[in-house]
C-alpha cells in the first residue's frame, strides 16, 4: 500500500487531510518559551487568538524537527509494509529536509523494499495547499506514483502564488524574503509584492502603497498568468485578515464569475510567525510562476 504524507506547513487542515488520507507532519513554531506543533499540541488551529498573539508583541521562532523525529513519523508505514509519497514545502527554505534525507536512508537501509517518493511543491502555504490537494485528487482519480511524479515535473512551476504582508518586521527578523527593507512597511504604509519563486524561494517583486493598490496588484496577476483558471482552485490565504480576503474573493468572482472554484484558507502558525499577521495572498494555475 502507498500511505501520502504532507506537513502542516501546507496549510492543510486534518478535515482534508483525511479526505485524501495524508498524514500530517507537525512543523513546529515557539512562543513564550513553549514549542508548539500544530494538530499535535492542539486539535483545531485558533488563527484570531494567534494572530492576536502576535498583534500583542509576541515574536515566534521556528525550528527543523530531528532526524529521530521522521523516523517516528515514517518507519511504522515502512515497518507495516507501505511505501510513502509526501507532499511537502519548499526545500529551499529550511534544513529541515536535511534531516528528512538522513532518516529516509537509515529506514531505507532497514527496510531495503519499501519506496519513497516526493514532491517538492517548491512553496509555503497557499501555493503548497494547491499541488497537495491537486495531488490528492490524482490519487483519488487512480493515478500511480510514477504518474503523479511524472505530473509533478511541469505541473508544481504552473501554480503561481503572490502575495503582501501589512507588517514587514516579522519578515525582518525571520530574513527569509530578497529585495525587502524591514521597516518600511510599517513606517511608510509601502506592501512590497512578494512571490515563490521556480527556485522555491520568497522574492519581493515591487511595492505598492495601501491595502487597495496592493490587492489590485496581486489580482493583475490573477489576470496577466491565469491559466485553465475554471479547472483548477484559486485559494485566497490570509493571517487573520478575513475581510482584506473577501475583498479580494469578491472582486475574483466579479471578473471570473461564480464557476471560479475558490477556496479560502488560514495561513497556518509556523508559516504566520515569519509573515506576521493581515498577510494577505492568491494562488493560482498559472502559465509560469
Amino acid at each position: 500500500m502507498l500511505k501520502l504524507f504532507t506537513d502542516t506547513d501546507t496549510d492543510i487542515t486534518p478535515v482534508q487531510a483525511e479526505k485524501y488520507g495524508y498524514r500530517l507532519i507537525s512543523m513546529p513554531y515557539s512562543a513564550n518559551g513553549e514549542t508548539v506543533f500544530p494538530y499535535e499540541s492542539f486539535e483545531n488551529f485558533d488563527a484570531h487568538a494567534f494572530y492576536s498573539m502576535l498583534r500583542a508583541g509576541t515574536l515566534p521562532s521556528t525550528s527543523a524537527i530531528s532526524k529521530e523525529k521522521y523516523i517516528e513519523y515514517f518507519e511504522p508505514e515502512f515497518a507495516a509494509g507501505n511505501d510513502i509519497f509526501y507532499v511537502h514545502f519548499s526545500r529551499a527554505m529550511t534544513a529541515t529536509f536535511d534531516a528528512m534525507d538522513l532518516a529516509v536512508k537509515e529506514l531505507k537501509e532497514k527496510y531495503p523494499e519499501r519506496k519513497f517518493y516526493e514532491v517538492d511543491t517548491k512553496g509555503i502555504t497557499i501555493i503548497s495547499l494547491n499541488i497537495v490537494l491537486a495531488i490528492g485528487d490524482l490519487f483519488l482519480s487512480g493515478k500511480t506514483p510514477e504518474e503523479v511524479l511524472e505530473w509533478a515535473k511541469t505541473e508544481v512551476d504552473r501554480f503561481a502564488v503572490y502575495f503582501f504582508a501589512d507588517d514587514l518586521k516579522f519578515f525582518a527578523k525571520s530574513g527569509r524574503v530578497s529585495g525587502i527593507a524591514g521597516a518600511m512597511g510599517s513606517i511608510l504604509g509601502i506592501r512590497p509584492i512578494i512571490y515563490m519563486n521556480e527556485e522555491g524561494k520568497m522574492v519581493s517583486v515591487g511595492k505598492e502603497t495601501g491595502r487597495n493598490n496592493a490587492i489590485k496588484r496581486l489580482l493583475s496577476y490573477v489576470d496577466e498568468l491565469g491559466d485553465d483558471l475554471y479547472n483548477h482552485r484559486v485559494i485566497v490565504g490570509h493571517a487573520d485578515a478575513p475581510q482584506i480576503a473577501e475583498k479580494i474573493v469578491s472582486a475574483l468572482k466579479e471578473k471570473y464569475g461564480e464557476k471560479l472554484n475558490i477556496v479560502l484558507a488560514d495561513v497556518n502558525p509556523t508559516a504566520g510567525s515569519h509573515c506576521g499577521p493581515d498577510t494577505v495572498g492568491v494562488c493560482f494555475h498559472a502559465t509560469h510562476r
